[in-house]
């Protein structure tokens, strides 16, 4: 099934980049771009798309502000953060504000395009040493121990290679299950940990800030 999959990026040279890998590819339908936080609020719901790619750091109204409003009107809509930003403080408000994976804009196309299917399915895409830098953040703040007492040891392994900023192939590879199995393995997980993805799902495993 096609993913109709808009723009939000205020670099033209970038945005026409991002149009093309979009364009060529086989599973997304590009159904548009936008050059500001202001024009996706009034043209997102007229494009209608499933995934919205977002810039952090927009002219007037920042990245992070427009996806809190976008969630709020559109709460089905997935929205993944391109930045070149990878502070903690920024990470965590665009994960608050709703934002559903965050990658670096150096990402290459193939990773850009598994990104999508991934927030499609359910997933939330993290660019690996973001989900590191995440995952330190927790440990100084202190542990959790009863976050996850009640995963298997398989779902504790998966965990565990999340935290570490595996994507779900990598976790596939490495424990050697199917792709879908992984997939099943983090809907469970997000379940028992009362989460709503696997951001929030690593978040978790690694402490709590209160």
């Amino acid at each position: 099934m096609l993913k109709k999959v808009a723009i939000v990026e205020d670099d033209r040279g970038l945005r026409e980049q991002l149009a093309q890998i979009l364009g060529a590819a086989r599973d997304v339908h590009f159904v548009g771009a936008c050059a500001s936080g202001e024009e996706a609020l009034d043209r997102i719901h007229l494009l209608r798309p499933d995934v919205v790619l977002m810039d952090i750091k927009l002219p007037g109204m920042s990245g992070i502000e427009c996806v809190a409003h976008l969630k709020r009107a559109l709460p089905s809509l997935q929205i993944i953060m391109l930045t070149v930003y990878e502070d903690s403080e920024r990470i965590f408000r665009a994960l608050k504000a709703g934002a559903d994976g965050y990658l670096v804009k150096s990402s290459p196309p193939e990773v850009l395009l598994e990104a999508i299917d991934d927030v499609g399915r359910g997933g939330s895409p993290i660019s690996s040493h973001i989900a590191r830098k995440v995952v330190r953040h927790f440990h100084l703040v202190g542990p959790s121990p009863e976050q996850s007492e009640n995963l298997s040891p398989r779902e504790q392994e998966v965990l565990n290679l999340l935290s570490s900023g595996y994507l779900y192939k990598e976790i596939s590879d490495q424990l050697g299950i199917g792709l879908e199995t992984v997939r099943t393995y983090v809907k469970h997980i997000c379940e028992k940990m009362h989460v709503r993805n696997r951001v929030e799902a690593v978040a978790k495993h690694g402490g709590k800030a209160g």
